[in-house]
């Protein structure tokens, strides 16, 4: 493959830098893959395993430390109720077939013109509105442990660390889960086939599948490519990242891992806290692998603290849905999204992205 050419020349790094920059890429991932495994019937385990190979493998592959995220609008989706977990499976799928085509045929910049910029970050503010609802409603749950982990993240903030803030909560939680349930036994997850359900291949799944693949088109692979660039001087083309989440996508999930994607959020949240090659992956994929051991606890986990990291994340993504150029759009998808479903949102979005690019005089072939 083209991107096997951009490891040659960088060597893996393992000093202090690689190690706190692995913290970067699991501010957003643990919530949310937690969330998983305690709302739905995904397994944790296989979901962690899945993570850590990839990191591994793409740290390698690439010499840089590039992210290795949940699809998140698929994530939250599943978290929120809208998709089944068969539906989330089938989603994967299609959404990871038609990535490695189009990252294979060298498709990803003529798809990116039809998909403007305002309606990627409405689907962003979707995915964030939806996360920050079922968060709200876990916290009201038990309003007095919420209100804990609000005051440890004001604290955290206040010291000068706001993406650590996520850890503390998440540290918290953990040794709350482990005091109450106890630490389990390691236990290596069984290899079967698609072991906590088959794929259901449904309307739904399709329009989780579609507006997962605007969000990917538009952050996961063009806006990392840029940012390969921007912080490491490295060519790493869009179509090169689609291939790679594409391929990844449809190895895991079939053996209960999750439609992962790379994000220049966890690129930057990484390059952030310090790394700046593959072997802050490498760091993190071992840390992923040895939790999958222990992964059982995540049931004892306080959903009151696992809403507060849900908010934390939608505020997270909605920042980025933010930086648009056009806002009307952009809130019109959002909260489309919410009122409706993201699929339809996200065709409507497209439709008036296009209609009002052809009166403007732009059009999307000089885009």
């Amino acid at each position: 493959m083209a991107f096997a050419g951009v490891r040659s020349e960088r060597a893996l790094r393992f000093d202090a830098g690689e190690v706190t920059g692995a913290l970067g890429d699991s501010v957003t991932v643990l919530p949310i893959v937690v969330a998983l495994g305690a709302l739905t019937p995904m397994s944790l385990p296989h979901v962690l395993v899945a993570f850590g190979l990839f990191q591994l493998v793409w740290g390698l592959v690439y010499g840089l430390p590039l992210s290795v995220e949940p699809m998140k609008a698929l994530a939250a989706l599943a978290i929120a109720g809208a998709l089944s977990y068969g539906e989330l499976v089938a989603a994967g799928l299609v959404a990871g077939a038609v990535l490695l085509l189009a990252g294979r045929t060298s498709a990803i910049s003529s798809v990116e013109r039809y998909v403007g910029e305002p309606v990627v970050r409405g689907v962003q503010l979707a995915v964030a509105l939806l996360l920050a609802q079922t968060g709200v409603e876990l916290g009201l749950g038990n309003p007095a442990l919420a209100a804990l982990a609000v005051a440890l993240t004001l604290g955290v903030v206040a010291l000068g660390r706001p993406r650590a803030a996520t850890l503390v909560v998440l540290g918290v939680g953990g040794a709350m889960a482990a005091a109450t349930a106890g630490v389990p036994a390691a236990e290596l997850p069984d290899l079967s086939v698609f072991p906590a359900g088959g794929p259901t291949l449904t309307l739904g799944s399709l329009e989780g599948a579609t507006a997962q693949l605007a969000m990917t088109v538009g952050n996961a692979a063009v806006a990392t490519s840029l940012l390969c660039s921007d912080l490491f001087d490295a060519d790493v083309s869009a179509d090169d990242l689609s291939t790679s989440m594409g391929a990844m996508t449809l190895l895991s999930v079939p053996f209960g891992g999750l439609p992962m994607c790379h994000g220049s959020g966890g690129l930057a949240g990484k390059y952030a806290f310090g790394a700046r090659t593959g072997g802050a992956n490498v760091v993190l994929g071992v840390v992923y692998v040895v939790a999958a051991l222990f992964a059982g606890v995540v049931l004892a986990f306080p959903m009151a603290l696992l809403g507060v990291l849900l908010v934390l994340v939608a505020v997270q993504l909605g920042r980025s849905a933010t930086q648009t150029e056009s806002l009307a759009l952009t809130v019109l998808v959002g909260v489309g999204g919410v009122v409706t479903n993201v699929g339809v949102a996200f065709v409507v979005g497209v439709a008036a992205w296009l209609v009002a690019s052809k009166y403007d005089g732009t059009g999307t072939d000089d885009r």
